[in-house]
């Protein structure tokens, strides 16, 4: 990988992190347009820590009033929010700790597999519309359920966002409520993917096979162009219908899967 496709492709991810379009579906599309080959996701790892890490820039002001309140060793409002997080995280504690191997093989499985799942994102966005329950908030049982569509969207091409969103919306919980929730539920899981991947040994640039700079301006590109997503996008997010999105995704989808027709 050159340095100008790891700007590229850290760009794309961090545009495509906080939209329900599916970030690692776009990755996997932009190598097959690059024609980069590589089974290793320590680049993928990179960039998705650069996004989480703008997250962690938006959000800051949320996060420190959270850990200031759970600090305060009461079950109020923020205790009760950060169980609700960790309830959420198990699902796709499983996933990684059992499943891992399953899961980069799909990674390396090519636009088939993206094409899949863009339609099946296309499809949770579509409901949205229809399914329209009483809104409430986020109980544990909804954020045990967000936490399995998390999980299962660990398959590219199926948007992270879009099936967190989507779930909490056809479970009542406003979107608003369930975008912010989206967001800081993965904070823990995506930072955590990266220390494992830097104490197991295997976060080396060998084992990426590309330099040390690429892995660098990928990791700046995507955390430049998700601190803009995160800052201006996430309002879209909030009040634009989701039909859209879903149009997007069936179209990229049907994309895919005619690339391997023709």
């Amino acid at each position: 990988m050159s340095e100008l496709e790891a700007i590229i492709l850290g760009f794309v991810q961090g545009l495509t992190e906080f939209l329900p379009v599916s970030s690692s579906g776009h990755l996997t599309i932009g190598k097959e347009i690059l024609g980069i080959e590589s089974s290793n996701l320590t680049f993928e790892v990179v960039v998705h820590a650069a996004t989480v890490s703008s997250t962690i820039v938006v959000f800051w002001k949320e996060i420190v009033a959270l850990i200031a309140g759970f600090f305060k060793f009461k079950m109020n409002e923020e205790t009760q929010y950060l169980l609700k997080i960790g309830v959420s995280m198990i699902p796709v504690f499983i996933i990684g700790m059992f499943f891992k191997d399953h899961v980069e093989a799909l990674f390396g499985s090519g636009l088939l597999v993206v094409g899949i799942s863009l339609l099946v994102t296309a499809t949770l966005l579509m409901l949205t519309g229809i399914i329209k329950p009483k809104e409430h908030k986020i109980t544990y049982r909804n954020a045990l359920v967000i936490g399995i569509a998390q999980a299962v969207a660990v398959l590219p091409g199926l948007s992270r966002s879009g099936a967190t969103i989507s779930t909490g919306m056809m479970l009542g919980v406003k979107k608003e409520d369930v975008a912010r929730f989206s967001f800081l539920m993965v904070l823990i899981p995506v930072l955590g993917e990266a220390f494992l991947e830097l104490i197991s040994g295997e976060f080396s640039t060998a084992a990426a096979e590309m330099n040390t700079m690429p892995l660098l301006l990928g990791f700046i590109s995507a955390f430049i162009s998700g601190l803009f997503a995160c800052k201006f996008m996430i309002s879209i997010v909030k009040r634009a219908k989701l039909k859209y999105f879903a149009i997007y995704c069936a179209l990229a989808g049907l994309f895919c899967l005619a690339s391997l027709l023709f």
